[in-house]
């Protein structure tokens, strides 16, 4: 078929899917086509990246064949893109050992236009110069027109990866990696190490993407429910017709096995939100384990892996996390399958550098209790159950989840489609342990008792440590520059120039494929939502789905009448209610049960704003959970047990967990610098700001440090009792079911007896706000056949006395990058104004931002957004630059008042902002924009009519009313190092 062999064709019925493996005949390339019955389809490439240096070269060719091709010789086709498609889905990874470029639509004209530009700019780059300048590395002036400014580095992935490495779990996986596996290409850094991607040549590049991006070195995947032939056609005769055959050789030899164990230590930067600053050190002990080929040995080595580590019932974490000596596991825990061999890994983070010999003692000997002892069944049957629930929930990128599940066995020669037989390997386990009930422990006696190639690695903090990478950066520069001639100083300043020339250049996109307005459906699918209201007052939303036999049950309880001193406390409330034991059950026991019986509990803050008003919020907290249908029952019990008598004694493990809490907080902020920032800029504009500060920002991120930090831990823990009583009640509750149109009955009798058997409060409990407002908002719901009104009644709250003010903070860092945020108080969701904004957010990042903050500026990423809430925001990440891009975001929204776009720029924002809100949705999150936020498919309809009606005049308008300078209330806030802008300027609040 169009010039590929298909060599098998299998049905995975577990996965509800069949399997066509083809290859080329010319190339030799594979192929290989999920068919299921999805409508978001998915097509990827993967080529097998070997580098033998850490200059970056695979992840700055990722980013530089996205620049422009052959068919497309527009400059960054890949961005223009996105606003030309109703792509649900279009990035590209670069991985150790591999690359890969996924995208995935519903619509299959979209298919088409996507897979053309993928397939050219994988094949057929330009690869020009100026765009290894600008996506990779450049010498250039800090302003690039002013000669006398100095010459400093510039680059998309050289900042990008400068922030990577301010992440210390980052830095040490990389070690890790880098050291267990040292004799091939993952002794490198793919992604690049900042002081060697100036190394990096042009022509070092167009070799790479010469020898590693050739059909006879890719993996072509395509997956959902448009016809294969058509792919094959397109492959075909757009990419593959034009190649023969090479030999890549890229392959990765085994790694040599050690016959004694390494052992290694290094640094990083000090940690400013560290709970103890004397203990930030952190150890692992790693083996390499089995070929990743081997796909039953590494379906039970995961097993093993997690009944090792995961969860309060197993023995590390016994051994480890409750001997108090530490706050976390260390980065990379468990089992690690992206590379050739895989590799487990145990061990602490944020101990003393004094218990390094401590921790590897704990483990030592852990290895050899759990070779005695071996694993209780029960834990054994709740890992498999898990297996059986994750086959049946579904997802909305279910083809993404394969093709990154399938990447790192196929890129090594393996067998994707006996991996995804899942049932299969359930079932040969079962039979393993049967014949051997000391299976298991023979494996942790093969892989860890007895195996030499064993890696300590520890990695402890040095106050020192950014200023030395600076340096060695200065002398890299100074290197460079010292081997310029006068002559190519010249080119470099004229080079500069020319390359801000090509950046703010119009360009002609005509070339490119694109979609149109007409091709978006005018008018949503109403989803069929039930409401009853039960004996105990309670409202339930009941929306029948295909969920496979699952159940998902939700319930928000409102946090109206929580005492004011108790609010911060909320978000660690949540975090530990369902981890502190209940009944009769210890935390282990109640674990194992959550295990055995669901797909997991979660509790979390839920705050959100009106629809139309934006002084107007709900502040509750959201219960979440899911069960096979048959576990129902049990799980609802499990709920009425925390519920009514949860357990709040147990200092030590609350320790244990608030330490846990504190650390990711605080490791997850090189990752979410730009949401931090966001959401304390915005933190005076609306009443609702102050609490998502409070729960969601900076201000928890501190608390928790501060109360990790306290001696004395009872105080705290004293305010758990006093804050369930306010919450674990039905008096201010509402429920939701998304299950099967046969499980209904059932379903409805399991949480009717749930909310009967919890407590209601004795008396009426005033509200510490008094303020409420109720809300059945909307009685207008779908038609008059629905069998009753779906809106749910919602109390919520306002403050009339609120008056919304400007605040500028900057949080200081120790980190060499910026996150910045500014955000403006607009309009409410059913305004027609909130839809003009949420296109012009979209424009002014696609033809504004992206262009001055990451292609000028060399920051990650960077623009602006429209929230629910009403609040507009500009924000960038990983930014070398604050005060600059404080003032671009002040330049775009006076780009945007005069009206510097055209018809079809505006066109291609509206299919943007409708591709995210035509995304796909599934089964178990249809009809929760109702329950959660109130937001009917009715007032779907109308935001979407709203869309469709944005105009030219509408979009500079809202650039008047609300951006412009001085018309509205706004926030500022930057996350980063110390800046002598803010430093002298009073109105900035120094953290």
């Amino acid at each position: 078929m169009h010039g590929f062999t298909v060599n098998q064709v299998t049905a995975v019925p577990e996965l509800f899917l069949t399997t066509v493996s083809l290859s080329h005949d010319k190339t030799g390339a594979k192929y290989l086509h999920v068919a299921r019955e999805d409508s978001n389809n998915l097509f990827s490439v993967q080529f097998r990246t070997t580098p033998m240096d850490s200059t970056g070269v695979p992840h700055i060719l990722e980013h530089t064949v996205l620049c422009g091709s052959q068919k497309y010789p527009v400059r960054d086709p890949f961005f223009k893109m996105l606003n030309r498609s109703l792509s649900t889905f279009m990035n590209a990874f670069t991985a150790s050992d591999y690359t890969l470029y996924p995208f995935s639509t519903q619509n299959p004209k979209d298919f088409q236009n996507l897979l053309s530009v993928y397939l050219d700019a994988v094949f057929f780059p330009s690869l020009r110069h100026l765009d290894f300048w600008q996506e990779g590395w450049r010498l250039e002036h800090e302003n690039p027109t002013d000669l006398q400014t100095s010459l400093v580095f510039k680059g998309v992935v050289f900042n990008e990866m400068k922030g990577a490495f301010t992440d210390n779990e980052r830095v040490f996986s990389q070690h890790l990696q880098n050291k267990i596996l040292p004799d091939h290409t993952y002794a490198v850094v793919s992604g690049g190490d900042p002081l060697k991607i100036p190394d990096l040549s042009w022509e070092q590049l167009k070799q790479f993407h010469a020898t590693h991006y050739h059909p006879s070195n890719a993996r072509f995947f395509t997956y959902g429910n448009f016809p294969l032939e058509q792919h094959l056609k397109q492959i075909q005769e757009e990419a593959l017709s034009k190649f023969q055959k090479i030999e890549p050789n890229t392959a990765i030899p085994p790694q040599p096995l050690w016959d004694k164990p390494r052992e290694h230590c290094v640094t990083c930067g000090t940690d400013s939100l560290a709970t103890d600053s004397e203990k930030q050190t952190m150890v692992s002990v790693s083996y390499l384990l089995a070929d990743i080929t081997d796909n039953f040995e590494t379906f039970t080595l995961n097993l093993l892996s997690s009944l090792l580590v995961g969860g309060p019932n197993s023995p590390f974490y016994k051994a480890l996390i409750e001997a108090g000596l530490g706050t976390d596991f260390s980065p990379d825990v468990g089992f690690n399958s992206s590379t050739r061999e895989a590799y487990f890994s145990v061990g602490l983070q944020g101990i003393a550098e004094e218990n390094i010999e401590t921790v590897k003692q704990i483990i030592s000997r852990t290895i050899d209790e759990v070779i005695e002892d071996g694993f209780e069944e029960e834990r054994i049957e709740a890992l498999l159950r898990k297996i059986e629930i994750q086959m049946k929930h579904q997802s909305t990128s279910f083809g993404l989840a394969l093709t990154s599940y399938i990447a790192s066995c196929w890129n090594h020669e393996g067998d994707p489609v006996d991996l995804l037989k899942i049932a299969e390997k359930v079932a040969r386990f079962r039979q393993c342990l049967k014949e051997d009930p000391q299976f298991l422990q023979k494996k942790v006696k093969q892989y860890f008792k007895g195996n030499p190639h064993r890696l300590t690695l520890s990695m402890s903090p040095d106050g020192a440590f950014y200023d030395k990478k600076a340096m060695m950066e200065a002398a890299k520069l100074k290197e460079k520059i010292e081997a310029l001639s006068e002559e190519e100083k010249k080119q470099t300043y004229e080079k500069g120039l020319e390359l801000l020339d090509l950046q703010s250049k119009p360009q002609d996109t005509s070339c490119l494929p694109a979609l149109k307005v007409s091709d978006i459906e005018p008018r949503i699918t109403f989803t069929e939502l039930e409401t009853s209201i039960t004996a105990e007052d309670v409202p339930v939303q009941y929306c029948a789905q295909p969920t496979n036999g699952m159940v998902y049950f939700r319930a928000v309880s409102s946090l109206n009448t929580l005492p004011e001193e108790l609010r911060p406390y909320v978000p660690l409330f949540c975090n530990v209610i369902t981890k502190m034991g209940c009944g009769a059950l210890s935390y282990r026991e109640q674990a194992q049960e959550i295990d055995l019986k669901t797909g997991g509990l979660s509790v979390s803050p839920h705050i959100t704003a009106d629809d139309s008003h934006l002084d107007i919020y709900e502040q509750g907290v959201l219960f979440s959970s899911l069960c096979l249908d048959r576990h129902l029952p049990d799980m609802m019990h499990i709920w009425s047990e925390i519920f009514n008598n949860p357990h709040f004694e147990d200092e030590e493990h609350f320790k244990v967990l608030v330490k846990m809490t504190a650390q990711e907080l605080s490791n997850g902020i090189p990752d979410s610098g730009h949401m931090y920032a966001s959401i304390r800029a915005s933190r005076t504009l609306t009443p609702a700001g102050e609490l998502q500060e409070m729960f969601n920002g900076m201000e928890q991120v501190k608390l928790m440090k501060r109360i990790a930090e306290m001696s004395d831990i009872k105080p705290v823990l004293r305010k758990l009792p006093r804050i369930k009583k306010y919450l674990l009640n039905s008096d201010n509750m509402r429920c939701s079911v998304n299950a099967t149109p046969q499980q209904m009955l059932h379903a409805a009798k399991a949480v009717e007896s749930f909310l009967k058997g919890i407590a209601r409060s004795k008396k009426e409990r005033k509200p510490t706000r008094p303020h409420v407002i109720k809300k059945p908002s909307d009685p207008k719901t779908a038609g008059s056949e629905a069998l009753s009104c779906s809106q749910i009644p919602r109390k919520l709250i306002t403050d009339p006395t609120f008056q919304p003010c400007q605040m500028k903070t900057h949080f200081l860092l120790p980190f060499p990058v910026n996150y910045v945020g500014a955000c403006v108080r607009t309009v409410p969701f059913m305004a027609s104004d909130h839809a003009s904004l949420r296109i012009l957010a979209r424009l002014m990042t696609a033809k504004f931002l992206h262009t001055e903050i990451r292609e000028k500026g060399g920051a990650y990423g960077g623009g602006a957004q429209l929230a629910h809430n009403g609040i507009f925001s500009f924000y960038s990440y990983r930014d070398p630059n604050s005060m600059a891009t404080l003032s671009t975001f002040e330049k775009a929204a006076e780009w945007a008042k005069a009206g510097k776009f055209t018809q079809q720029d505006i066109d291609e924002a509206k299919l943007a902002v409708f591709a995210s809100v035509d995304a796909p949705l599934a089964p178990s999150d249809k009809g929760m924009n109702n329950f959660l936020y109130g937001i009917s498919d009715e007032m779907k309809q109308r935001h979407r009519e709203h869309l469709f009606a944005v105009s030219r005049d509408n979009l500079i308008d809202a650039a008047n009313t609300y951006l412009a300078a001085g018309k509205r209330t706004k926030g500022l806030a930057i996350l980063g190092p110390d800046n002598p802008y803010t430093a002298k300027d009073p109105s900035w609040v120094i953290r």
